[in-house]
């Protein structure tokens, strides 16, 4: 790929990134064109449907909360937390998160991974429950991220989520 169009997939990725956040799905790819600074036909040549850029948008930021479990931490349950924590924020900041888990089997595959390592080590350390599977882990991210758009207050149901993961151990 030529240099100018690399600039201009990165600024239409740039775009599309915020104006989902804002908007959701349902803004015009005419609109991220003019965000970005480009012609509409640079956004399709780039990506020919709303869905390709929509999941490249997803996939890259999906991708940055993966790499963000290996940011070290006080303690693996610190660390837990606070993966968990990027993951609320994130779809409380940004609408269209929860397709992220509906995308890319790689992609699932590997922030499952990266959720279960965090859980695994917190486990080991005794700081969570031991009888809590990163399908759990999943599953409870997914009904609270799905429920953002509610009116649910995302800080409520995360200390709930972190609560109920607290180890038992006396």
């Amino acid at each position: 790929m030529r240099a100018d169009a690399a600039r201009n997939r990165e600024k239409v990725l740039d775009a599309a990134r915020a104006l989902f956040a804002e908007q959701g799905y349902d803004v015009p790819l005419d609109e991220i064109a003019t965000k970005a600074g480009v012609g509409p036909g640079t956004v399709y040549r780039h990506f020919p449907t709303k869905q390709a850029l929509f999941q490249a948008v997803t996939e890259t930021r999906v991708s940055a909360m993966i790499a963000s479990a290996a940011e070290p931490a006080e303690s693996p349950r610190q660390a837990l937390f606070a993966f968990l924590g990027r993951m609320a924020d994130e779809a409380a900041a940004k609408r269209d998160l929860t397709d992220a888990f509906t995308l890319s089997a790689d992609l699932r595959k590997d922030l499952h991974a990266a959720l279960g390592g965090l859980l695994h080590r917190a486990q080991e350390a005794g700081e969570v429950r031991a009888d809590v599977t990163a399908t759990d882990l999943v599953v409870l991210m997914k009904g609270l991220l799905q429920n953002m758009n509610e009116g649910a207050n995302p800080a409520v149901l995360l200390e709930i989520v972190l609560s109920g993961l607290q180890s038992r151990k006396p």
